[in-house]
């Protein structure tokens, strides 16, 4: 397995075999996992819009019929030629995880797998496979740093004509970065409103860009266990905006629900406090949330919290039996979590 850095990425592109390869793209920033899709998708010379030589998926398209994916990948064009199979919304999905075991050992000729997925954990699942395959590639897409920010933002200002005035790149770096769709769209929306001008100033900043550094999955968790259905909106609107998943907003909250189980349950058991339960068993937890997670196992019981889980569970069953429905589903569960939340 090869795994390629997001600075190695633009030099890959020029060595990157033409067909035939694995690629595993994922990361917490959904719109780099995106875009480096579609330029790894453009990169094997097949027609995106032939659907005889491009084939679409979503992961839950594989649910209880485990070996599509392999016939897909070893089928034949009508028209001869080269194909591509590209698996959207992955996670550590079981049919997937197999079909890249067999894969390695039986490489397809003349087909190529790209896989978009969300944040995997080091060592589980999908990533755990591919990592363990000897010919796939896993691309890992991490959030801007303040170089690559830089440089997407000269580069689409540089296409509409413009400069930047120093003082106005700091404030526009201070307000994106979460995520690379959001991020070019922000700046693509600030060129639009200089139009006609030369220089981008900080006044424009303020005048013309929203704040897109902070969609992220983990705030709209946290709104959730806030109970504040405002900050719950606001969080959702960017996570969509991002074309993020809301699917995967379903699972992390399952995640975060399950730990809260193990933590109160811990807390019931040996009489212990919160925080003290915290420091021993939320190690992973990043500071910042961990007061929201202390005041959640504060004010939710262990049987609120298992009624939440199952309900949670069922809601992502729900979803992956109607594909067509899940983000319907998604959307009425977690505002229903927020609203008992906000009730506990």
């Amino acid at each position: 397995m090869s795994e390629i850095k997001s600075h190695e990425f633009e030099n890959f592109l020029q060595r990157a075999p033409r067909t035939g390869g694995i690629f595993l793209i994922y990361g917490p920033d959904r719109g780099l996992v995106s875009e480096r899709a579609g330029q790894l998708a453009r990169l094997t010379g097949v027609a995106l819009d032939d659907v005889f030589a491009t084939l679409r998926l979503t992961a839950s398209d594989l649910v209880g019929n485990p070996g599509r994916l392999l016939d897909e990948m070893n089928a034949i064009g009508l028209f001869g030629g080269d194909r591509l199979v590209w698996v959207k919304e992955a996670g550590n999905d079981k049919p997937l995880i197999e079909a890249i075991d067999i894969l390695d050992k039986q490489p397809p000729q003349g087909c190529s797998l790209i896989i978009e997925a969300g944040d995997l954990k080091k060592g589980t699942g999908l990533r755990k496979a591919v990592e363990g395959s000897r010919s796939a590639i896993a691309i890992p897409c991490y959030p801007d740093d303040a170089r690559a920010l830089s440089a997407l933002i000269d580069k689409e200002l540089e296409t509409a004509g413009l400069r930047i005035a120093p003082a106005a790149r700091q404030r526009l770096m201070e307000l994106i970065g979460g995520d690379r769709l959001a991020s070019r769209n922000e700046v693509r929306k600030l060129a639009l409103y200089c139009h006609g001008r030369n220089v981008v100033e900080e006044e424009d900043i303020l005048a013309a860009i929203g704040d897109a550094s902070a969609i992220s999955v983990d705030d709209v968790v946290d709104a959730i266990l806030k109970g504040d259905n405002g900050a719950f909106l606001n969080a959702m609107q960017k996570v969509m905006s991002s074309k993020t998943p809301v699917f995967l907003v379903l699972q992390a909250c399952l995640r975060q629900f399950q730990l809260l189980e193990l933590m109160r349950a811990e807390m019931d058991e040996k009489r212990t406090n919160a925080a003290q339960v915290i420091a021993t068993m939320g190690r992973q937890l990043h500071f910042r949330r961990k007061p929201v997670v202390e005041q959640a196992l504060r004010k939710w019981s262990l049987p609120a919290i298992r009624r939440e889980t199952a309900r949670l569970q069922a809601a992502i069953l729900q979803s992956r039996q109607r594909s067509a429905m899940e983000g319907t589903v998604a959307l009425q569960t977690l505002l229903s979590t927020v609203l008992q939340s906000a009730r506990a």
